[in-house]
C-alpha cells in the first residue's frame, strides 16, 4: 500500500463538500437533493464508479463548478467518492443536511472552503479516501476579543439573530 495526497485545485473562496456513496444512482440522487435543499442552487457535482466501465460520473447547474467537479475527482481517482462544489452565494451550511439524508451517501469527509489535502491509500485493487487535512493547524485559544468577533461575525452574515 502506498499512501498519496491530493490536493483540492479551487478558487479560494469556492466551498465544496467531499463524501463517500455507494450507488450509481448517487448522482441523480445527491442532485435532487441539492436542487430539493436550496432552488436555484448553482453546483457541480462528480462521482467515481467504482465497477463496471469505472467512469467519473457527474452532473450539475454551473459549467465551471462542474469541471471543478470532474477535474478534482480526477486526481483524486478513489472510487466510490463524490465532490460537490458551490457556486458563489451557496455554503455547505445550507445542504449538508440534505445530502446526508440520501440514502447511498455512507460519510462526509469534509466541508469546506478551505485549503484541502485528501490522503489517499493506494493498493493493487484501487484507491480509497481515508481522511483530509481541511486548512491549517490552530495557532492559539481564542480571547474574549476573538469570541466577541466570532459571534458578531455569525450575526453579520444572517446565520444567528
Amino acid at each position: 500500500m502506498q499512501l498519496v495526497t491530493a490536493k483540492i485545485d479551487k478558487p479560494e473562496t469556492t466551498n465544496f463538500i467531499l463524501g463517500q456513496t455507494h450507488f450509481i444512482k448517487s448522482v441523480e440522487d445527491i442532485h435532487e437533493a441539492l436542487v430539493g435543499a436550496v432552488p436555484g442552487i448553482k453546483f457541480g457535482l462528480a462521482f467515481c464508479e467504482a465497477s463496471g466501465k469505472c467512469l467519473v460520473r457527474w452532473s450539475g447547474t454551473d459549467p465551471a463548478m462542474i469541471e471543478l467537479a470532474k477535474k478534482n475527482l480526477k486526481a483524486i481517482a478513489a472510487g466510490h467518492c463524490f465532490i460537490v462544489f458551490l457556486g458563489d452565494g451557496f455554503y455547505p451550511v445550507n445542504v449538508l443536511n440534505a445530502l446526508k439524508m440520501v440514502p447511498e451517501v455512507c460519510r462526509i469527509f469534509c466541508a469546506t472552503a478551505n485549503p484541502t489535502d485528501v490522503i489517499v491509500a493506494e493498493t493493487e485493487l484501487g484507491r480509497g479516501i481515508l481522511g483530509v487535512v481541511d486548512g491549517f493547524q490552530p495557532q492559539d485559544i481564542e480571547g474574549e476579543d476573538d469570541i466577541k468577533w466570532r459571534k458578531n461575525l455569525l450575526r453579520q452574515i444572517g446565520y444567528k439573530l
